[in-house]
């Protein structure tokens, strides 16, 4: 494993995802944070996909519960909407690859190349959803789990 080349997958995934959000028109104070949760997330997930050798799917659910996390965080902080630090982040992750290639290949005739493309894109976008989902549920449990410690502590003093 490359440190350069791992900095310079953060910097691009950076990058790109601040343009994004110019693209998207969010507020200027949260280009930086975008920006890091998706740059972090990306060196995340390249370092499971190319270097661990762990799956596709796995790779973008893992990814897809640390951008749901590190954004509910952020909007907190920030005080923001969690649609402004998700979005911009998730960029590096929608197969459009995949999805060009279906096209292409149906429109070329080779069916056998346009099912596995498919396939791709639906377990990539199913594990970006699913993995959206089980960040907003690790989130619901830790405040429930806060609001019932701090709860539970006020009975025993």
């Amino acid at each position: 494993m490359n440190w350069g080349n791992l900095l310079l997958q953060f910097f691009l995934c950076y990058v790109s995802t601040i343009c994004f959000g110019i693209l998207l028109n969010i507020p200027r104070r949260a280009y930086n944070t975008a920006g890091i949760i998706g740059g972090s997330v990306w060196v995340v997930y390249w370092i499971m996909y190319y270097h661990s050798g762990i799956g596709l799917a796995f790779s973008n659910l893992v990814a897809a519960i640390l951008i749901s996390i590190f954004s509910q965080f952020a909007a907190r902080r920030k005080r923001m909407p969690i649609i402004v630090f998700n979005v911009p982040a998730l960029v590096p992750f929608v197969p459009g690859g995949q999805a060009y290639k279906v096209v292409r290949n149906f429109a070329i005739g080779n069916y056998h190349l346009v099912t596995v493309y498919f396939y791709q894109v639906v377990v990539i976008v199913g594990a970006i959803t699913l993995g959206f989902g089980i960040g907003e549920l690790l989130n619901r449990m830790l405040i429930y789990l806060q609001q019932y410690l701090i709860k539970k502590s006020r009975w025993n003093l």
